[in-house]
């Protein structure tokens, strides 16, 4: 426990400012992180799921709601399992899953639909 302790500490500079983002952090369940670094990754996650998700459905071209409603599906539940199965952290001291899943859900769907509607227009017309 003392090494953590000395491990997190050590990330700071003389500034007493963080040092800058870890990549490893992103799958380590015995990382700490704040209300604030844990959203900005559950919202690009988010955007970049919407993007593929877009790129993809445009492409096949698939039409209809049922389309849209799989990706809302696909990108919580990609979201779940980071935070709750990757990361392990108690969701309680983040606002719920409620607070969690919202994390970049509006602007994934703006993202997604104009991915989609993009491609599929450039695509098939």
């Amino acid at each position: 426990m003392k090494e953590k302790k000395s491990v997190k500490s050590s990330d700071k500079h003389q500034s007493g400012h963080v040092s800058s983002f870890k990549f490893a952090k992103l799958f380590d369940p015995e990382a700490f992180w704040d209300k604030d670094q844990l959203g900005d990754v559950l919202h690009w996650i988010r955007q970049i799921v919407a993007l593929v998700c877009g790129l993809l459905w445009g492409s096949i071209p698939l039409v209809g709601g049922i389309w849209l409603v799989s990706f809302l599906l696909i990108s919580s539940g990609i979201i779940y399992g980071y935070y709750a199965i990757i990361l392990k952290v108690d969701e309680e001291e983040f606002g719920g899953h409620g607070s969690l899943l919202q994390e970049g859900l509006f602007a994934s769907i703006t993202l997604f639909l104009l991915a989609w509607t993009l491609v599929y227009s450039l695509a098939h017309f």
